[in-house]
């Protein structure tokens, strides 16, 4: 991405910031959207998060920063009432200055959330909270148990919440949808590498009718649709210097779904005790211990206004995202690596392996998170 800084200077002044903006400077390593720290000067100087948003990823920016003023004004609402701190414990969308908008984009109803450059490049801005701390990785019970709660309470926060959220990236987390792309993938075979990949092509197989029944509960109603995160790892949640929960952030994926789906990358996440992508198996499980921490956390939070169908379907929903993550791996590395960067030839299936063993050990603790699940929703 080049900008020089005094490009960068004039879309962070595009938005209503306290102070006078003083530095932008990179932050993190920017997987997807490319994100800057703003700092300003002043009587009432803040820092600020400035992000170009990746409209490859996310097509209708717009749509997806609508989608984020609406649940973060309903978050908001809510820590008002409860007596909270809204400028710490919800994110708080900046707005663009009046005066630098054109009349078309004050017509649009999502047009004083972002500002599009003359290269066709969106930019978004948030205040940043001070004295917030995030973590990399789940790596004790507490922490699992904190970060469950953490997204319970967020889910708790808009249960109420019922206007339709914009879908902002296609079929995410919807296996129907995923299964039509699998089979246009295997068809196409772009990278030539399905004849050597027969075992497996039988894991999707073998598991595609219990998944689509699964999926088909959440398309007739039987599981509600409710407000989801979509990307519940524990770096997405801010703490504050106590090791308590302030809020939720990156909300770029939150869409109209089944919370469960959030419980699901949850577990997938946090109780891994390998990598994502290790290629020793052996170190590649599912800690029951962490499920119960985060299970415990999550259900604190939720067990009042889940229904009997969400209950019932909880567990199941990690063997759920976790297919669903095996399916995606092995797909990019059939059309040939296009969608998840890679660091070496073979990456993409190296990542199916170990997320396949993660899914193994998912379901042969089955019954066991299941009686998890009984024992913190009663």
């Amino acid at each position: 991405m080049n900008y020089t800084p005094e490009e960068m200077l004039a879309i962070a002044r595009k938005f209503e910031t306290t102070g006078n903006i003083t530095e932008i400077k990179p932050l993190g390593p920017g997987f997807i959207n490319d994100t800057f720290i703003v700092k300003t000067q002043g009587e009432k100087a803040s820092k600020y998060i400035l992000q170009r948003k990746n409209h490859q990823i996310f097509p209708d920016v717009p749509g997806m920063m609508k989608n984020i003023e609406m649940v973060t004004e309903h978050i908001r609402e809510k820590v008002i009432a409860e007596g909270g701190d809204p400028l710490r414990e919800v994110l708080t969308v900046t707005f663009r200055k009046p005066g630098t908008m054109t009349d078309a984009e004050r017509a649009d109803p999502a047009g004083h959330l972002y500002f599009r450059d003359a290269k066709g490049n969106y930019w978004t801005m948030c205040v940043f909270i001070e004295g917030s701390v995030t973590y990399e990785k789940a790596d004790t019970p507490e922490l699992c148990y904190k970060g469950g709660k953490g997204i319970g309470k967020f889910q708790a926060q808009l249960a109420d919440f019922t206007v339709p959220l914009n879908e902002t990236i296609k079929g995410f987390h919807n296996i129907r949808w995923r299964f039509t792309q699998w089979d246009e993938a295997v068809a196409r075979d772009a990278a030539g590498r399905v004849r050597d990949l027969k075992e497996e092509i039988g894991w999707i197989d073998s598991r595609r009718e219990e998944m689509l029944a699964f999926w088909s509960l959440v398309e007739n109603g039987t599981i509600p649709t409710r407000v989801t995160h979509n990307d519940t790892k524990i770096s997405n949640i801010l703490f504050d210097g106590k090791g308590d929960v302030l809020c939720v952030i990156d909300l770029d994926t939150c869409m109209s779904s089944t919370s469960l789906n959030d419980f699901g990358d949850a577990i997938r996440s946090y109780t891994n005790t390998g990598a994502e992508d290790d290629k020793d198996l052996e170190k590649v499980s599912m800690s029951i211990e962490m499920f119960e921490a985060y299970t415990r956390g999550y259900l604190s939070q939720r067990k009042g206004n889940l229904t009997q169908s969400e209950i019932d379907n909880l567990a199941f929903s990690a063997r759920y995202i976790t297919y669903e993550q095996v399916l995606r791996f092995l797909m990019d590395y059939i059309d040939g690596d296009l969608y998840y960067k890679t660091a070496y030839p073979g990456h993409n299936l190296v990542r199916t392996h170990a997320q396949y063993k993660l899914l193994q050990s998912i379901e042969e603790q089955f019954d066991a998170m299941n009686d998890i699940v009984k024992k913190y929703a009663e």
